[in-house]
């Protein structure tokens, strides 16, 4: 995306507050790094002032409170953030605000509080859509509430979005596609997919010590994610981010105890579809060409993504495929994560694999 045109996200996090309890997986505080208080003024205008700086020629520009059940906490508390935000949209230092919130708390009633400001995003909170697994994560609400609050959210001037995770207690591969699959059918806008990690302090934790919860390992992870990614995509909804934003406290053993952590989860989940979309190709097309010299052709953002981590999809590729010769050739027309083949020539040579 042309930096230009790239939307500029001014964060506040708001943790645990509003959330009627804690959810099995979830310590707020050790993902946002802060402790559960609500920010004031002050420490809002400083977030504000200190993003702007740097946004250079990007817009829109949309403040985001993050970490928290934003439409949980009290309606007065509701107005008066907002109310804190107001004055940069009337000066247009920032063009709309965001949101996450559960799918229980979109109602008629909350809709009409935050109609007169430019919310101009709202995340939900979904986690899964199937009731047995949201009931084994103490969730509080059912998949129903999703359906209910997409169909209210359809009707009021916002994008929406969706978080599920991948590794929810109880859930098992089948369920969890049904789910991706239920959820990609409401058409959300887009989805943020996070596999489930096991965070000191929370219920999961408890579970893993007594060997009542098995975490995902790293290949689960990356290959679950990338099957919801599919489903959403040929759904038409986009996927935003897959995994948990890479910070101090997730890199903290002592804190994240167990699960598929990477801190760049979403690469190695692109790296595996690349890899398959490569070999796609190779099938569909060697027996049609003249040579044994082929050349894969990426955008250049997709480079690193078929080279896979440490190369390991080139390594792969040679062991597949041992009677061919790759290479991989760069062009801006190709769209970013696509490849396509062709022979090898001078006119269309690469670097060798």
């Amino acid at each position: 995306m042309d930096q230009a045109r790239k939307p500029l996200v001014i964060p506040v996090f708001i943790p645990h507050s509003g959330c009627p309890h804690q959810c099995a997986f979830c310590n707020q505080s050790i993902i946002t790094n802060q402790k559960s208080r609500l920010p004031d003024k002050t420490i809002i205008h400083h977030i504000v002032t200190q993003y702007l700086q740097y946004k250079g020629k990007r817009e829109p520009v949309e403040l985001a409170f993050f970490g928290g059940n934003f439409l949980g906490l009290a309606h007065e508390t509701i107005i008066g953030l907002l109310d804190l935000i107001a004055p940069y949209i009337h000066e247009k230092k920032i063009d709309g605000i965001r949101f996450s919130t559960r799918p229980d708390t979109i109602t008629p009633k909350t809709l009409n509080l935050i109609r007169p400001y430019n919310i101009s995003t709202i995340e939900l909170g979904v986690q899964s859509m199937n009731d047995e697994v949201l009931l084994n994560s103490k969730r509080g609400h059912t998949g129903m509430d999703t359906i209910k609050a997409i169909d209210l959210l359809k009707q009021y001037p916002c994008k929406i979005g969706v978080q599920v995770m991948a590794g929810l207690p109880g859930d098992h591969e089948d369920s969890l596609f049904e789910s991706t699959e239920k959820l990609a059918q409401l058409a959300p806008d887009f989805a943020r997919i996070y596999p489930l990690m096991v965070l000191k302090g929370s219920l999961v934790e408890q579970w893993y010590k007594k060997d009542k919860y098995r975490p995902l390992s790293l290949e689960e992870g990356i290959r679950l994610v990338k099957k919801m990614y599919q489903i959403f995509q040929a759904a038409g909804v986009d996927v935003i981010r897959m995994g948990l934003q890479a910070s101090d406290m997730m890199e903290d053993e002592s804190m994240v105890l167990a699960g598929p952590w990477h801190p760049a989860f979403g690469h190695l989940v692109f790296s595996e579809l690349l890899y398959d979309a490569a070999c796609n190709m190779i099938d569909q097309y060697s027996g049609l060409l003249k040579s044994k010299k082929f050349v894969l052709n990426v955008h250049p953002k997709s480079e690193s993504r078929l080279r896979g981590d440490k190369n390991n999809n080139l390594e792969k590729l040679s062991l597949r495929y041992p009677e061919l010769n790759l290479s991989i050739r760069l062009d801006e027309t190709i769209p970013v994560n696509h490849v396509d083949i062709g022979e090898y020539s001078k006119q269309n040579k690469g670097k060798w694999v």
